[in-house]
């Protein structure tokens, strides 16, 4: 639980310290005044980049050298305290969990989890392969042991990898021996690790079907929607334990083609997981609303599934989410998140009539240039 936050020097932000109450807030402001960036401030403080995939060096405010967070946390936290401070000069983060500064931003992932919920997810369903895998990556990796780990050990490898065979390309794209050692030496590594980003990525698809489909009815949805883990012919419908061997054989099969490609075309960092609505493809003929609500579909799943991970519920942060929707499935999605088990809640919208009657007993400050009041 979110106790105290204090900025400095983060977006439009020059200094602000906000006490948080046990319920949490409702902040009204109009567009432009900084609401969305003090959501993006506390969701930072679980993964320690920006939940809008802004650069660290455009959250520092401008003309200042520096920006730093902190949040004093309360039960059941498992920090009294999380900071987290990025140089511009020095491209230098710091994340500090109790005042103990750590030697792998790694180590303080998921300090204070949370779960944002924001008009922009309907990328998640309209948006690229990489909008769904980055989803399930960051779901996984606050939730799986051994994850985070696996990802980071996998992006290493296949940053070699694909170097290896840009320098092939560059010598005529022809896979020469010394070429195919310098190429395959990465594969053991990215087979491995692979295997285990795919089995845990089909493993949250596959039992979390289900649950996605009935979300979606529970919304309000008519039609049946779906979604499957999709990756390489090799690998997908392949046992677990057989993951890593099946990618080694894809790279076999494919690694004079990826010479003259230059580029890695098997593996986890191509997957994606398919919707479908009915028998055809939600993200080509779903409608807005209905690619919504596929969205916040998918982010009640990362809510549940992060309860399950941690014992207790994430900090809930709600950027005015549910504004597009109409009234009837907004009134069914608030349902669910009660039914869920709502704890701390910081909501964001442009004025106060935009306040859900389901968080009405929140708190309310009213933003105003970067001011609370």
């Amino acid at each position: 639980m979110l106790q105290q936050l204090a900025l400095r020097n983060f977006r439009n932000f020059e200094q602000l310290d906000v006490a948080v109450p046990a319920a949490g807030l409702a902040i009204v402001g109009e567009n432009g005044h900084g609401k969305t960036n003090l959501l993006e401030a506390i969701s930072y403080l679980a993964l320690f980049r920006s939940i809008r995939g802004a650069k660290d060096a455009d959250a520092v405010r401008f003309g200042a050298p520096a920006f730093h967070i902190r949040a004093h946390l309360v039960a059941p936290a498992r920090f009294s305290s999380v900071s987290v401070g990025y140089e511009r000069a020095t491209k230098r983060k710091r994340a500090m969990l109790d005042g103990v500064e750590q030697e792998r931003l790694s180590l303080a992932f998921g300090a204070l989890p949370s779960v944002c919920f924001s008009p922009s997810d309907v990328a998640l369903v309209a948006g690229g392969p990489s909008e769904r895998r980055h989803f399930l990556d960051v779901t996984l990796a606050l939730s799986v042991a051994g994850y985070l780990p696996a990802l980071q050990q996998y992006r290493s490898a296949l940053r070699q990898r694909n170097a290896a065979l840009r320098i092939a390309l560059r010598a005529g794209g022809r896979l020469a021996a010394s070429h195919e050692a310098s190429v395959s030496v990465w594969e053991p590594a990215l087979a491995m690790t692979g295997g285990i980003l795919a089995a845990s990525r089909r493993a949250w698809c596959d039992t979390h079907r289900d649950e996605f489909s009935d979300i979606c009815a529970a919304i309000g949805e008519r039609l049946p929607v779906t979604l499957r883990y999709a990756g390489h012919d090799h690998v997908v419908g392949a046992p677990p334990p057989d993951d890593a061997r099946a990618y080694q054989v894809a790279f076999d099969e494919q690694r004079a083609h990826e010479v003259r490609r230059g580029l890695t075309l098997v593996g986890p960092h191509r997957d994606d997981v398919q919707l479908a609505l009915g028998t055809r493809d939600l993200r080509t003929f779903g409608s807005a609303g209905q690619q919504r609500t596929a969205a916040i579909a998918l982010r009640l799943l990362e809510l549940s599934t992060l309860q399950q991970a941690i014992g207790t519920t994430p900090l809930l942060l709600l950027d005015d989410p549910f504004a597009e929707l109409d009234a009837n499935r907004a009134a069914r999605i608030f349902s669910l998140l009660e039914a869920s088990g709502v704890g701390q809640v910081l909501l964001v919208v442009p004025r106060e009539a935009d306040i859900p009657r389901t968080f009405t007993r929140l708190e309310r400050r009213a933003m105003v240039s970067g001011d609370l009041r």
